[in-house]
């Protein structure tokens, strides 16, 4: 399993997978084709569905165009094997010939395969944990005492505490931000930002009432953020980077948790959204908004069950219940713009997360499903659903008038 600074990528929104991922990929492509003059790029399947949406285009063209002209071909009922999210690169140099053509596939959370890494089994990135599973995890933290930012701190990279500090001022910053902005949303849905208007409201209402609000108010403020264009944390993905800055900023604030308290908090999601990723899915496109929002919830509710002391076995229970409660959730954006449903919620996921944390807290951590035996299900789930429910804008919510 790799480091849980892959879940953890600072980037612009407003898709991972679609906008920053084909970003890295025109950029490593660039790389390897000096001298070319013109470019042609083929985008595949959910990729080529939503991607106006998305601004795939604009990612790729930001790269590419200084160096030469740029042709995108939208080919979405051409899906590839390995991934819904194809794309293939050809350049040219000054002559019409033809120096450079590679495949690539955009997986999910910004992860970019190449298609000669499939072909000559190199897909899996450095290995930095021994144990994949939540279930291996727990009984370590069992046996030695320890939690799981432990378990981080036992085998993570070094660099992992500076580089997750570095995540949290850029949480705090797009909450801020967001919270500063007001207007309409770019992509032509009209949708008015709301996270000010939320923050404003929560001060007139009662301390439990005001606590909502605020929580509501700053999973807005990023997911508005990230749909604009503005720098966030995928936490798993762009889609759901709403959810676990919204629940630690919270807590940070009225709780007055330390700095330490909340990069340990932090490291405790990562594990649980890189299990999930190395075992699953968390790309939209291939398992829907189970793998993007509803894998955010659980990661904010282990995150903030670790904030409160919660065992290792409750913080399981937590991020369980978090993920379990959005099983088959849809991933069906209207015109592919990451804005509806997905910024209400990203909003209504924080609120989840805590009230996970809160019911794992009443118990002593005993349940009948394991997060793993969710994960799998989730899997299977998503692999289940129509393609039309997995980022196409083809079906579900994405056909309203």
């Amino acid at each position: 399993m790799e480091s849980i600074s892959e879940i953890f990528r600072i980037g612009t929104g407003p898709s991972s997978s679609h906008t920053m991922g084909p970003r890295k990929a025109a950029q490593q492509f660039l790389e390897c084709c000096k001298g070319a003059v013109r470019f042609e790029v083929d985008l595949y399947g959910s990729l080529a569905a939503t991607g106006k949406g998305h601004l795939t285009d604009k990612a790729i063209e930001d790269v590419l165009s200084p160096e030469g002209d740029v042709k995108i071909n939208w080919l979405a009922e051409t899906v590839l094997d390995y991934h819904t999210n194809g794309m293939r690169f050809v350049a040219y140099n000054a002559s019409g010939n033809r120096i450079s053509e590679k495949t690539v596939y955009s997986v999910g959370g910004g992860k970019i395969v190449w298609e000669d890494e499939i072909n000559s089994g190199n897909t899996e990135s450095k290995s930095v944990y021994p144990m994949k599973r939540i279930s291996d995890i727990l009984l370590w933290c069992e046996k030695t005492g320890k939690s799981y930012w432990e378990y981080v701190d036992e085998y993570e990279e070094e660099g992992i505490w500076d580089y997750l500090h570095e995540v949290w001022e850029v949480m705090k910053a797009s909450v801020k931000r967001g919270l500063e902005a007001e207007g309409v949303l770019p992509g032509g849905l009209g949708v008015r930002r709301k996270a000010i208007s939320y923050y404003m409201k929560s001060s007139g209402y009662s301390s439990n009432l005001k606590s909502r609000g605020l929580v509501y108010s700053y999973a807005l403020a990023v997911s508005e953020e990230n749909a604009s264009g503005g720098v966030i944390v995928t936490a798993p993905t762009c889609g759901s980077c709403g959810v676990l800055p919204a629940v630690l900023y919270h807590l940070y604030l009225s709780r007055e948790f330390s700095e330490k308290r909340i990069l340990r908090a932090l490291a405790t999601a990562g594990i649980f959204g890189n299990v999930v990723k190395t075992n699953a899915s968390i790309s939209g496109a291939e398992v829907g908004c189970q793998g993007e929002v509803g894998v955010a919830c659980a990661m904010a509710a282990a995150a903030a069950s670790q904030l409160f002391g919660g065992s290792p076995a409750q913080i399981e229970y937590a991020a369980e219940m978090g993920l379990e409660h959005h099983l088959g959730l849809t991933c069906d954006p209207v015109c592919g713009l990451v804005q509806i449903p997905c910024i209400e919620r990203n909003a209504y996921a924080a609120a989840r997360a805590l009230d996970s944390n809160l019911y794992a807290s009443f118990s002593d951590g005993v349940h009948s499903v394991s997060f793993d035996r969710v994960v799998e299900v989730m899997k299977q789930t998503g692999h289940d659903l129509p393609s039309v429910y997995k980022e196409t804008s083809q079906g579900g919510l994405a056909k309203i008038d």
